[in-house]
């Protein structure tokens, strides 16, 4: 009796080591599977640790590497704002004459240098590239680092030269300059950018339309909105993504014929607009102020705070200007509040200087006069300036 009970439990003890022995290999197993080139070095998370070293052992150990495959890495390593690793595999990539690099992997790196050793690593690395690389994307991606650090004299003698080249230019470029002078509050040179860019015959897409619409918004030009939706219609690359933006406007522009069912419609479209189309938003805040929707408006500047995107000026005077014509100075004050201690954006005694000329110059002088007096309290009077 006392053996058959020795013999059961030696066959239990068998029967577990070989499930642990199983499940061992199993979990072997999966982490071959998932053991990559890109999942390495995303387990890379500290700054201060190299990926270049993760990429010579990948290679030592006798794996390939495909420019492809290094792109996706570089692309999501930026994604995730690891700039400086996505950084070392662009280096990786330029260190291998095997590699046939593009274009727009030496604007990539361009502008990475920008986010890692600044903008003056960034020019001379321009300086130095050979001519065959000096393309219209590597230029825009220099431009694009100049506007993104407001360097609008930089930005501006670039753009001249860029124009004076014999260089292909898509819309991206003309974006880069109407996205910088929006930031900084000169939206009225937005036009002067659109002239450039229909005497040179470039194809607009949907973030020209936004820049250029959103411009006449802030400036209060609405009567021009109307006209642009028309030119959006005849465009050649009309999509039908670009139907429910000029539908949306358009509720704005015949504001006097809205029907609630109309209004309602107004909540779902923006669940749509992507991140590389955030400047919707701005045109959407002003939409629902002509509906007189303070509640969306409410929604639309709460979930923009809560994003990681960077507030401009663009943002505050869109938002003050839509308060203001619903009459809520509360929330035009609260605004200028948030805007004057906003890290990422110092209060611009121009812009609101703007909008006060805005509302005056059409007539609504009490709603101006009511702005000025939020002003004053905040130590900005329009007329002092």
């Amino acid at each position: 009796m006392a053996s058959r009970s020795l013999f059961v439990n030696l066959r239990r003890k068998c029967s577990a080591s070989n499930t642990c022995l199983s499940r061992s290999f199993c979990s072997g197993a999966l982490s071959q599977e998932i053991d990559d080139l890109k999942s390495r070095i995303l387990r890379v998370r500290l700054p201060k640790r190299s990926v270049t070293n993760v990429l010579e052992r990948w290679v030592h150990q006798g794996n390939q590497i495909t420019i492809s495959e290094l792109r996706q890495i570089s692309k999501e390593l930026r994604m995730s704002q690891r700039h400086k690793h996505a950084l070392e595999v662009s280096e990786w990539m330029l260190a291998h004459n095997e590699f046939e690099l593009l274009d727009s992997d030496y604007a990539v790196r361009l502008v990475l240098m920008t986010k890692v050793f600044g903008i003056d690593a960034a020019e001379r690395y321009f300086e130095g590239l050979p001519p065959t690389a000096k393309t219209s994307e590597t230029y825009t991606a220099l431009l694009h680092c100049y506007a993104a650090a407001k360097l609008t004299e930089k930005a501006e003698d670039l753009y001249e030269g860029i124009k004076d080249s014999k260089l292909s230019l898509s819309a991206l470029t003309y974006n880069e300059m109407m996205t910088m002078y929006m930031s900084v509050g000169q939206v009225e040179k937005v036009p002067l950018v659109i002239e450039e860019l229909k005497r040179r015959q470039v194809a607009p897409d949907i973030f020209t339309y936004n820049l250029w619409i959103s411009s006449c918004a802030a400036m209060l030009k609405i009567d021009q909105v109307r006209w642009i939706l028309d030119e959006m219609r005849y465009d050649p690359g009309f999509t039908e993504g670009w139907e429910r933006y000029i539908n949306l406007a358009n509720l704005y522009i015949n504001i006097g014929h809205l029907v609630n069912a109309e209004s309602n419609a107004l909540v779902e479209p923006e669940k749509g607009i992507t991140q590389s189309e955030w400047i919707t938003y701005d045109f959407l805040i002003i939409l629902h102020a002509g509906l007189g929707n303070k509640g969306r408006i409410d929604q639309i500047w709460k979930s923009l705070i809560m994003t990681k995107q960077k507030m401009t000026s663009r943002n505050y005077t869109c938002i003050i200007s839509s308060y203001i014509m619903l009459g809520q100075l509360k929330e035009v004050g609260e605004v200028i509040d948030q805007w004057k201690l906003s890290t990422a954006e110092d209060f611009v005694v121009s812009a609101s200087t703007r909008i006060w000329n805005a509302f005056r110059d059409i007539g609504l002088t009490e709603r101006a006069q009511d702005f000025r007096t939020l002003l004053i309290q905040n130590n900005c009077d329009p007329l002092s300036s």
